[in-house]
């Protein structure tokens, strides 16, 4: 399928959704994302296009496993050094490159792969006019799917960044965007920055 903004350009109410581009999963960390590095360049570009339409996430980690509820509790069993009360809180800042532009760009923290979670991202952006987000960082397949599928389901345009994500793993990266590409062909597109921000007025 023809990677394209198929459903024109994007109106006035468009927000870039920037996911979880954090020290957390940079070099260095237990959760280092490789491409992280590879697509910062881009990424760092929207952000520097349209500060004021730009809203990060960051992912936090609960501060004990105790606070770790139901199956969260497992996981984290897996990674105690990623709890809060033993890692820097440095590492759940920004990466340097992005987290210049705050403000204008706002961030939204949420304890879970979805920003949805607790209806305060929705509520924001409805409040704003916002119909439509332009979406770019980590990960391809957890993170960046989970904030895809509640936009889907809110009813908002969705615009991924096609070089502008990415995962831990080619197949993984390249499981999902078949999947948006395919099965959601009609309520998510994919395309590149350089065509996005042609499509996107300035203002």
């Amino acid at each position: 399928m023809q990677e394209t903004l198929r459903f024109g350009p994007l109106p006035p109410e468009t927000l870039h959704l920037c996911i979880d581009m954090q020290k957390l999963f940079a070099a260095g960390s237990p959760w280092a994302v490789p491409w992280i590095e590879r697509i910062l360049p881009g990424v760092a570009a929207l952000v520097a296009a349209r500060p004021e339409r730009t809203l990060f996430t960051r992912f936090i980690p609960p501060a004990r496993l105790k606070a770790a509820p139901g199956a969260w509790a497992r996981y984290y069993a897996e990674w105690p050094e990623m709890l809060r009360e033993r890692l820097d809180s440095q590492w759940l800042e920004l990466l340097p490159e992005l987290a210049r532009h705050v403000p204008p760009a706002r961030v939204v923290d949420k304890p879970v792969y979805s920003p949805w979670h607790d209806g305060r991202l929705n509520h924001f952006l409805r409040g704003a006019g916002i119909s439509t987000l332009v979406v770019t960082g980590g990960e391809t397949d957890v993170c960046v799917l989970a904030t895809v599928m509640g936009a889907v389901d809110l009813g908002y345009r969705v615009v991924l960044v096609s070089d502008a994500i990415c995962s831990s793993t080619d197949m993984g990266h390249d499981a999902a965007m078949t999947l948006y590409r395919t099965r959601f062909s009609q309520q998510i597109e994919t395309a590149p920055l350089a065509e996005l921000l042609d499509a996107w007025p300035a203002g």
